[in-house]
């Protein structure tokens, strides 16, 4: 796989299949609490959320803050999240790089070619035209973006977000809404996601699930220490896939073995589309023999919402399509 997809997919683990191929292949806390745990198959979601308040100058969860001297109106996303917490606030990105807002659940198609783009793409985006928009706030991924940091100094405020977890989603959009003081919608979005995730949970499935990604043969396994939307899949699923560092990698025979009843496929292009990753897997032999690929219960999901949306929105479009294809 392309070492593009180990920035844009999974920044932690990137489970690498083309030599397998060839070879073979607790309840949590409310809203705001810094204790909530990660997700597991135990764990009961509280729907309780705490009120917001407006402010200038907040700190994330991951220690940085942001201060500025009143709620920003021109704000540039340069990573899907962002985007997602924007339309949750009931706002338009300034400029974007991510497709999502395509999505008709965000603007939709027409409304979405409407927001500029940033050229450059989401590895390098150029930060004169960035800073075209006259942005009061530009929001990145601290690990791809960060670089930018220093070129956008003095002439805007950068916040690096990092969300591991659907918690760090929510703290992220709490924090947002904080700042641009649209409080109401910041709660009403937290709640909404918050009520899926426990109807879902009431509701666990037993089947066993699990989500691959990539653009070729080469493809990779969600796992929860690494990926957002697959932090989910505990709590409404038997999911048994754990991270393995970034050289870790599952076999084919793995696969096998844990009789996959669901399997969600998430195809990355690099480019122009050349066909989704599920058809190109169907042409080796060992494929065919995982249970959901003979029941017809592989799905081909958005890459845009699935892989790289990463908030409230996206994860509960995540959870809708999930919990249909898992009764």
């Amino acid at each position: 796989m392309p070492r593009t997809a180990l920035r844009v997919r999974r920044w932690a683990a990137i489970a690498v299949l083309g030599g397998l191929l060839a070879g073979c292949g607790t309840t949590d806390e409310p809203s705001g609490s810094a204790a909530e745990p990660a997700a597991g198959a135990k764990a009961r979601t509280s729907t309780e959320v705490r009120p917001i308040e407006a402010a200038t100058r907040i700190t994330d969860a991951k220690g940085v803050t942001v201060s500025l001297e009143k709620p920003p109106q021109k704000i540039v996303c340069l990573v899907a999240l962002c985007d997602d917490i924007l339309v949750e606030l009931g706002m338009v990105p300034t400029a974007t790089n991510s497709a999502v807002l395509a999505h008709p659940d965000f603007l939709g198609k027409e409304k979405a070619a409407k927001v500029p783009v940033v050229p450059g793409g989401f590895l390098s985006p150029e930060v004169e035209a960035i800073l075209s928009h006259r942005p009061d706030l530009v929001i990145g991924l601290e690990d791809t973006h960060g670089k930018l940091a220093p070129a956008l100094k003095g002439a805007t405020t950068f916040w690096p977000v990092q969300p591991g977890s659907w918690q760090d989603s929510v703290g992220y959009l709490r924090d947002l809404a904080a700042l641009t003081g649209r409080t109401e919608q910041g709660e009403k979005a937290e709640r909404t996601f918050r009520t899926r995730l426990a109807e879902a949970e009431e509701n666990r499935s037993d089947k066993t699930s699990l989500i691959i990604f990539g653009s070729d043969e080469n493809f990779g396994v969600a796992t929860p220490e690494t990926d957002v939307a697959a932090g989910l899949f505990p709590k409404i699923s038997h999911y048994p896939w754990k991270s393995r560092g970034v050289d870790g990698s599952y076999s084919l025979e793995e696969i096998l073995a844990r009789d996959v009843d669901v399997l969600f496929v998430e195809t990355l292009s690099f480019g122009a589309p050349d066909g989704k990753l599920s058809d190109k897997l169907a042409k080796n032999p060992l494929w065919s023999r995982i249970p959901a690929v003979k029941n017809g219960k592989v799905i081909e999901v958005d890459s845009e919402v699935w892989a790289k949306g990463r908030g409230t929105r996206s994860l509960g479009i995540v959870l809708d399509e999930a919990t249909a294809a898992l009764r």
